[in-house]
């Protein structure tokens, strides 16, 4: 399977998931925005995951889910009673619904008003900071005196709530601010997987 990725976005998740699951995968660069790239997710957002199917799959929660479900040997997601499966939906669903949309109108303020100077622009980015304070306080209370983010235990939630979490470092309040947070970025830190991913995502 191959895994198409831009660096410093949440398809390192993927990248990371993929490693923790021993999978046999390939990763390449893409310009998101490139018409190439469109022909493979007409959205021009990644990840996107090829594994030989009519089309690629994309959205990384559910990217994250395909890779927990198909090696499930490293019980990377959850099974169990209906309410621990709900307990693990719901965690991945506020990643995917709630922190990863905080940063949207840092990362592109352009679409949250008409305005064109900078000075409109930063006051946009700037709204956010609050929202992201927010949503990275209640990641705080899911990690709770561990160091994951679900369950005490490793699984795909980590690697997605790292690398969204990371992008706190643009801002005022990063997540060294977070105890907990804290605690658990520099966990993922020293998870070899974690630094060969980084690694070479930057090469």
């Amino acid at each position: 399977m191959k895994l198409y990725y831009s660096p410093g976005s949440c398809s390192l998740a993927c990248w990371i998931a993929l490693e923790w699951a021993g999978a046999d995968y390939t990763v390449e660069k893409v310009d998101p925005k490139s018409d190439e790239y469109r022909r493979i997710n007409p959205l021009g957002m990644v990840p996107a995951l090829d594994i030989g199917g009519p089309r690629a799959m994309t959205q990384a929660d559910a990217i994250l889910q395909y890779v927990a479900e198909t090696h499930p040997q490293r019980r990377l997601g959850v099974d169990g009673s209906a309410e621990q499966r709900f307990a693990f939906a719901e965690t991945l669903a506020f990643l995917t619904g709630d922190f990863h949309p905080a940063f949207w109108p840092f990362f592109s303020p352009q679409r949250y008003t008409t305005r064109e100077d900078e000075a409109s622009l930063e006051a946009v980015r700037e709204a956010t900071h609050a929202r992201i304070d927010r949503v990275m306080t209640h990641l705080d209370g899911l990690i709770g005196d561990g160091e994951h983010v679900h369950d005490g235990r490793r699984t795909i939630a980590d690697a997605y709530a790292f690398v969204m979490a990371r992008w706190t470092e643009r801002l005022p309040k990063t997540w060294r601010a977070y105890a907990n947070v804290a605690r658990f970025m520099e966990a993922m830190q020293r998870d070899p997987a974690v630094q060969q991913v980084l690694a070479q995502s930057k090469a």
